[in-house]
């Protein structure tokens, strides 16, 4: 398992960083493959990010931002963790957080996960 140390600043920062690395895994083009994100919650508090890249012939790759130890974790698209990654002074994640997409008023559902350590 491939391990690193990171600074991001922003959200935004670490949707970058999820999205090119899932691409570097399965050895696609950066940019061109959707990739979705949805909120974890536990205790109905944010935990968590979990990620979805969307690659061809249905191929997914994930990825899980577990906020309480600032840790990206990688999956291969059959569920192998195969990466982590070790955020140094991330951001913090807030449930009023509106530059989550679908989170405002358009029926966004967070997940609630008892170990985000695992893949859902």
């Amino acid at each position: 398992m491939v391990k690193h140390n990171l600074r991001l600043q922003n959200l935004e920062e670490i949707r970058q960083y999820v999205s090119t690395t899932l691409c570097q895994i399965d050895l696609l083009k950066p940019g061109h493959f959707k990739l979705t994100e949805r909120l974890l919650v536990r205790n109905s508090k944010p935990c968590g990010l979990y990620f979805c890249l969307h690659g061809p012939r249905e191929v997914s790759l994930t990825a899980i931002w577990e906020t309480d130890s600032n840790t990206i974790l990688f999956y291969s698209c059959s569920g192998q963790r195969i990466g982590r990654t070790q955020l140094l002074d991330g951001p913090t994640l807030n449930m009023s957080d509106t530059s989550l997409p679908g989170h405002e008023g358009s029926g966004f559902k967070p997940s609630s996960t008892a170990n985000a350590d695992r893949r859902p």
